[in-house]
């Protein structure tokens, strides 16, 4: 993969979304952590709209039981250890 965009703040969202617009208009492969408050980016339109060319979206799954109570994940949960391994195969990180 080329990038992960590592998110952990919802303010981090329009930022996002700007990054992974232009790096699916570049054809990179690319993918994103969200963690922390930052899984309330999926419910700003823009990101959620941009995230559907990554190739992964994954959401710490004790952030989303955390702040976003019993909603539905609309995103692939796992855990810190899927953060390593998709750390562990980017080419670069941005951490927002």
């Amino acid at each position: 993969m080329d990038v992960l965009l590592h998110i952990t703040t919802a303010d981090a969202a329009p930022i996002a979304a700007g990054l992974g617009r232009a790096l699916t208009s570049q054809e990179a492969s690319w993918s994103c952590f969200l963690t922390n408050d930052g899984v309330k980016a999926l419910d700003n339109a823009d990101f959620a709209a941009a995230s559907a060319g990554a190739a992964r979206v994954v959401v710490c799954e004790h952030s989303w039981e955390h702040h976003m109570d019993s909603r539905a994940c609309p995103a692939e949960q796992g855990s810190q250890t899927v953060n390593s391994a998709l750390v562990a195969e980017a080419a670069r990180i941005v951490s927002l």
